[in-house]
């Protein structure tokens, strides 16, 4: 009898979601219930985000870019408006904006971190305002878990009477240094919480830190954005009296309102998430924190045993805090290694492990290029060039992190 062949370790995607029985129990009771969508789950699903997060509200929708054209859309962004941008983003955060009919004024970022900084933001409003422009909000992006720096942002958008609206789509759970809370300095505040913006927009893809197979949320402090928000997540239709318009049509003979009857101010869009979508996401918030303390230490154990590879791979910069790591990104120098990207994550995958590249930066694809021209954004550029988005999932053991750097050391060592 021929002997056995020892099997291939299995092969590790960059992301991937962690689904227990327990979230499969709860996406089939939803199932076997009376509602499948716009039913009693989605409100749990927000309630428990809410507070979460400590936001007095959380509007659940379809995924992370529904959220932030919702957000976008509350804030009346018109044609001549504009939003600032970092260049380092996924296209959504860009996009939204433009869906409302504003331009994107796109910003630099710290080439360590990926993140916008104050004086990114800055130049960018210069920029979008020697164009012409009517800078209405920035859109700063907490980048693999990582929170910008919303202090001095925030700083900023007061100043110059700006809107924030945070992309939170990589940091469910995360938690930024807060440079002067109620506690005093050093205190960490949720990201989510909106205690320097006026939105945050998360979301809940599969290599998300909780997963609802899509899904998104937005989460505000602000009630008219919360009406704004329910309003346009379902086609622009209201059904509060206290709001109709046509009040013939609206109201019987009673004087109390008919019951089918609703209206619609202004055009939405059907952005809704679904029962079984927030059944699913429901029971992962639940374990939020036990997904992030896990990253966490995967994290760790990549940062240290990266450390002797640091000449050529090295973690990206760290913004302090305590993020819910979304990505592991490492910086390399390719030319020094003697390998381009391609052929390093060809490498990887023929050892059995999967990369990404998280993003070209924005303002080098065709339409934002052709619109704009092309913008000098060095740091954005310089984390571009070096970047790569190694494994990191809850699923993941420590020897998985150690296959990993292994199979980078042997990148190095040929």
């Amino acid at each position: 009898m021929a002997a056995d062949t020892p099997s291939s370790p299995p092969y590790l995607p960059y992301g991937r979601q962690a689904i227990d029985e327990d979230d499969i129990a709860a996406v089939t009771a939803v199932l076997r219930g009376d509602w499948l969508t716009q039913g009693p789950t989605v409100t749990r699903f927000e309630q428990a985000f809410a507070q979460a997060v400590g936001a007095r509200h959380a509007v659940a929708c379809a995924n992370g870019t529904a959220a932030l054209h919702l957000a976008c859309m509350a804030l009346d962004l018109q044609p001549g408006d504009a939003v600032v941008v970092p260049a380092v983003t996924f296209l959504a955060t860009a996009n939204a904006a433009h869906y409302c009919g504003a331009e994107v004024a796109f910003a630099d970022v710290d080439p360590e971190t990926g993140l916008m900084r104050r004086a990114d933001a800055e130049a960018a409003i210069a920029r979008a305002q020697a164009a012409g422009w009517r800078v209405r909000a920035l859109a700063p992006v907490h980048f693999a878990g990582q929170a910008a720096d919303l202090d001095a942002l925030g700083d900023l958008a007061e100043a110059s009477g700006l809107a924030i609206i945070e992309d939170a789509c990589h940091a469910v759970g995360s938690r930024r240094a807060s440079r002067a809370g109620a506690t005093g300095d050093g205190e960490t505040v949720a990201i989510g919480a909106c205690d320097r913006s006026a939105m945050a927009c998360f979301s809940f893809h599969p290599v998300k830190t909780i997963a609802a197979g899509e899904g998104g949320m937005v989460t505000t402090n602000d009630d008219a954005l919360a009406r704004s928000l329910r309003r346009d997540v379902s086609h622009g239709m209201v059904r509060d009296p206290g709001s109709f318009q046509d009040r013939k049509a609206a109201f019987g003979a009673t004087g109390a309102a008919n019951p089918w009857y609703y209206e619609m101010p202004a055009p939405g869009y059907n952005y809704r998430l679904t029962d079984i979508h927030a059944a699913l996401g429901l029971s992962q918030l639940g374990k939020l924190h036990r997904f992030a303390r896990r990253r966490a230490e995967m994290v760790a154990r990549y940062d240290e045993r990266l450390a002797p590879l640091a000449h050529l791979i090295r973690h990206a910069g760290r913004s302090g805090g305590e993020p819910a790591w979304h990505l592991y990104v490492v910086l390399i120098d390719f030319m020094a290694l003697g390998r381009d990207r391609a052929a390093v994550m060809a490498d990887l995958k023929a050892q059995g492990v999967g990369s990404q590249v998280h993003y070209i930066p924005v303002h080098h694809q065709p339409y934002y290029r052709e619109r704009y021209g092309s913008l000098d954004l060095p740091g954005a550029d310089g984390w571009y060039q070096a970047c790569l988005s190694l494994p990191l999932f809850p699923a993941m053991t420590d020897g998985d992190v150690d296959r990993v750097v292994a199979a980078l050391e042997h990148l190095v060592k040929a």
